[in-house]
């Protein structure tokens, strides 16, 4: 129905961390406009954005929302990135230990902690958000709202073997889904789950 959605929409690894802070409670249009920002300053590296003042940063991704609390978390992020050793350190970890050293970060939770591992390390996590809640709740999938972890773990058990590009695809196409029809006021008539959905009008 949607067709591939290629996700993330990003030109570089390091660039899908910083997307995933930014997309925190906004639109993803807002997200283009702060990475403008950005890219504009000089700052889509770690240590340009630690080095960047920290008002003249908030300032450049003013567009994403809650510009000052983002602006923190862009550098608690950088700094842990760092220390950690980069892409090459990080890399060797298992998903458990990487997940864990994520959230360790301030301004990390689940959501951002799984977007980051499923696309900038491609490794098979499922990423719940709010698009998964609508559309498995009208779907009938799950009776009342689960836990985040319970609801990840069970996806992911319904899903032995699956491998990164699965979950992308599968969390890229329910934000697809969630954006364009199964929106808080649902288009029905124009979705091919209508026939299945006991929520369906």
């Amino acid at each position: 129905m949607h067709g591939p959605a290629g996700w993330w929409p990003a030109e570089t690894r390091f660039e899908i961390l910083i997307g995933a802070v930014l997309t925190q409670n906004t639109a993803w249009s807002n997200v283009e406009k702060a990475l403008a920002g950005l890219r504009e300053c000089g700052w889509l590296a770690p240590e340009t954005i630690l080095d960047a003042p920290e008002a003249e940063l908030a300032a450049a991704i003013r567009p994403s929302g809650y510009f000052n609390i983002k602006a923190r978390r862009l550098r608690n992020l950088c700094r842990w990135f760092l220390e950690a050793g980069g892409f090459p350190a990080l890399e060797r970890l298992d998903t458990g230990s990487l997940r864990e050293a994520l959230l360790s970060v301030n301004g990390v939770g689940r959501e951002t902690a799984d977007d980051i591992l499923v696309y900038a390390f491609e490794r098979p996590v499922f990423v719940v958000d709010a698009y998964t809640w609508r559309i498995f709740e009208r779907l009938g999938l799950i009776a009342e709202r689960a836990g985040y972890e319970a609801l990840r773990a069970g996806v992911e058990a319904a899903a032995p073997g699956a491998d990164a590009d699965f979950f992308n695809e599968l969390h890229a196409l329910l934000v697809i889904h969630g954006n364009r029809l199964c929106r808080p006021k649902p288009l029905c008539g124009a979705c091919t789950l209508r026939d299945t959905c006991p929520a369906a009008s």
